[in-house]
C-alpha cells in the first residue's frame, strides 16, 4: 500500500507530517488507494514510510480534516467516499494535480467557476473601489512583466482574480478566494507541463479589467466567461496532448 519515502529522515516535525500527507493524499486522489480501502495500522505504516508514528499520525489527522478518511475503533482508517472529500480545499486541489487530473473533476471545476466567477464580476463592476482597481492594474502589469510561465506570473494571476473578489464585496463569497486562487494557478501550471501555453490568457484578464472598470457588470461577466471557456479548452488541450 505504501512505499518507503527516500532519504525522509525519522522525526515529527511539520515537513515530515506535509511530506506524509501529500503521499498518502495523492495516492487516495489519483485512486491508487480506492474508496473504503484500509489504511494499514500506524506502526507498520510508520515504519514503510520511514517516519515518526506521531508524524504519520499528525499526517492522517490532515487528511480526516480533509474528508478523505475516517477513523473507528476496531475498524482502523479508511478511505472515504469521494463525496465526502472536501474537493475545493487548495491542498486537495494540489494533490489532484500532482499527476494526471480525473477529466471529470477538471470539468466539473471549471464548470464551478463558469457559474461563479462571471457573477463575481458583475458585482465588482458596480462596486470596486479605486484602491480594488490599483490592485488590479498591479496585478496585470506583473503578469505582463513576468508571464505566466513563471511563477511571479502566476502569483500575480492569483492576485488578479484576489482583488476581483475583493471588489465584488461580499464575504461569503470571499472564502472562496483560496479556492479559486489555487485553480486558476494549478491549472495554469498544467497547461505549461509539456509545453508552452498555447496562448496568452493575458488580454482576456484586460478585457475583465477594463469592463470592471468601466463598471459594465454585463460586459465583466461576458469577458470573464469567455476567460474561463478559453482556460477550460486550453486545460483540455493539454490534457489530450498529455494522452496522446
Amino acid at each position: 500500500m505504501v512505499q518507503r519515502l527516500a532519504d525522509t529522515p525519522r522525526g515529527s516535525g511539520r515537513r515530515l507530517r506535509g511530506a506524509v500527507a501529500h503521499y498518502l493524499g495523492c495516492a487516495i486522489v489519483s485512486g491508487e488507494i480506492e474508496p473504503g480501502a484500509r489504511l494499514t495500522g500506524e506502526i507498520a505504516n510508520s515504519e514503510a514510510l520511514n517516519v515518526s508514528r506521531s508524524a504519520y499520525r499528525e499526517a492522517v489527522q490532515v487528511l480526516t480534516a480533509k474528508g478523505l478518511v475516517a477513523s473507528k475503533p476496531k475498524d482502523g482508517t479508511r478511505v472515504m467516499p469521494r463525496s465526502n472529500w472536501n474537493l475545493l480545499d487548495p491542498l486537495v486541489l494540489a494533490w489532484a494535480f500532482s499527476g494526471e487530473p480525473d477529466r471529470r473533476f477538471v470539468k466539473d471545476l471549471f464548470e464551478l467557476r463558469a457559474l461563479v466567477e462571471p457573477g463575481i464580476a458583475r458585482l465588482a463592476a458596480e462596486r470596486r473601489s479605486k484602491g480594488d482597481l490599483a490592485a488590479m492594474k498591479t496585478a496585470l502589469a506583473a503578469m505582463r512583466q513576468h508571464t505566466l510561465a513563471s511563477e511571479a506570473g502566476r502569483t500575480a494571476d492569483r492576485e488578479f482574480h484576489e482583488a476581483l473578489l475583493r471588489a465584488a464585496s461580499n464575504e461569503v463569497l470571499m472564502s472562496l478566494a483560496a479556492s479559486i486562487g489555487s485553480a486558476v494557478n494549478l491549472t495554469t501550471q498544467y497547461k505549461q507541463r509539456a509545453r508552452a501555453l498555447p496562448r496568452d490568457p493575458i488580454p482576456d484578464h484586460v478585457r475583465v479589467f477594463d469592463a470592471v472598470a468601466a463598471g459594465d457588470g454585463a460586459a465583466a461577466g461576458a469577458a470573464m466567461q469567455v476567460l474561463i471557456e478559453l482556460a477550460h479548452h486550453d486545460t483540455s488541450a493539454a490534457m489530450d496532448g498529455a494522452h496522446d
